[in-house]
């Protein structure tokens, strides 16, 4: 029977070898208009890998501004490990991967580049074995909620605007990124009493900072708050915070390996828990921190602030293993395309789980073609 083991190996089913990896950066811009200053483009890097057999897949690496070293790190370290490998034999590759290349780091650009190389198997695999990922990985479903994440924007009058379409887009639950109190009030007055709220603001507070900053917005009724202390990985701050905070707090996206995951959770750090399927290993370390998560009695709320194979990763996982309250991170810019096109969108609050095999959609050529972005190769 074919399906998924325990450390990636997909049993019943011939992947074939890994014949070529391919980068492809893409930089989209925001679309003019609505009277706001102009903002620099969006850089992302999709990675697609080729089997010798003809199957592809494809994944997300996190990139904005350190895309051209995320691709560095792709083209020059990772494929010609990976080169001739069995696609299928996913787990034991990423691990080998990970040994060779530990001495670069256990986060940052290289897992990144390697998230993307994995999440790209997955959907290999999915497409070998003419099964949508989330049925591989034994799970079903058909929709999952999903919230708006703004853009940051600082001015009041900007965020009530974002707040206002993305009600009028059917979200009932909204994310800002912004780190003044006038700006989070406004979001709360604009979007009512019955929406749900939420706030990150990047890791920029000291513990103090943050306590004063969380008893100025206690009466704003956030569902969680989220990276709020400098530097990310100080668990036992954040536990501290969350001890004394009456709002509950939420933070993962830079947490890089397995192992940090679970210290972030035993220190009593978290209410919610985001690995980045961009960031910390793609789709088999995904799987993991779901797993654990689910010992510890966290709830996991994928980060997702692009709209590529990363995105469709957490909607296949999340479909798979969450427990009933996980949502979906939709980015809700106004970014003239999206890697997908028009297959994938979210209505009336809830995004559908794609049915076609692998990750259930390929990138939309034509927006490749389109924002293809030259980083001199």
């Amino acid at each position: 029977m074919t399906g998924a083991g325990p450390a990636g190996h997909i049993r019943g089913m011939d992947a074939g070898a890994i014949a070529r990896i391919e980068t492809v950066p893409l930089r989209i811009p925001f679309r003019a208009g609505g009277g706001e200053a102009a903002r620099p483009p969006v850089d992302s890097l999709l990675v697609k890998v080729t089997t010798a057999g003809g199957l592809t897949g494809w994944g997300e690496a996190f990139g904005f501004e350190a895309t051209p070293v995320t691709r560095r790190a792709v083209e020059d370290l990772i494929a010609p490990l990976c080169a001739g490998q069995d696609a299928g034999r996913i787990g034991p590759l990423m691990r080998a991967v990970q040994e060779k290349l530990q001495v670069f780091g256990r986060g940052g650009t290289v897992i990144h580049a390697l998230s993307a190389v994995d999440t790209a198997l997955w959907d290999i695999a999915g497409k070998a074995a003419g099964v949508p990922l989330h049925r591989l990985l034994g799970g079903g479903g058909t929709h999952l909620p999903c919230y708006a994440s703004l853009d940051p924007y600082g001015d009041p009058a900007a965020v009530r605007a974002a707040v206002r379409r993305a009600l009028g887009d059917g979200f009932n639950r909204v994310k800002l990124h912004e780190r003044e109190i006038p700006a989070v009030r406004a979001a709360r007055e604009e979007a009512g009493a019955a929406a749900e709220l939420m706030l990150d603001v990047n890791c920029p507070w000291t513990l103090a900072q943050a306590r004063e900053r969380a008893d100025g917005l206690r009466d704003v009724r956030l569902r969680w708050l989220e990276e709020p202390l400098w530097p990310p990985e100080d668990y036992e701050g954040l536990a501290r915070l969350r001890a004394s905070c009456a709002i509950p707090v939420a933070a993962g996206e830079n947490v890089g390996t397995l192992l940090d995951f679970g210290r972030l959770m035993a220190a009593g750090a978290v209410d919610f828990v985001q690995p980045s399927p961009a960031k910390m290993g793609g789709v088999t370390e995904l799987c993991k921190v779901f797993q654990l998560a689910a010992s510890r009695g966290v709830t996991v709320m994928p980060h997702t602030f692009y709209h590529g194979p990363g995105l469709l990763a957490a909607v296949q996982v999340t479909a798979a293993l969450a427990a009933a309250d996980s949502v979906i991170e939709w980015r809700h810019s106004d970014l003239a395309a999206q890697v997908y096109g028009t297959a994938l969108r979210p209505a009336d609050g809830r995004i559908a789980v794609p049915r076609g095999p692998g990750l259930g959609i390929d990138p939309d050529p034509g927006v490749l073609r389109a924002f293809a972005a030259d980083r001199g190769h």
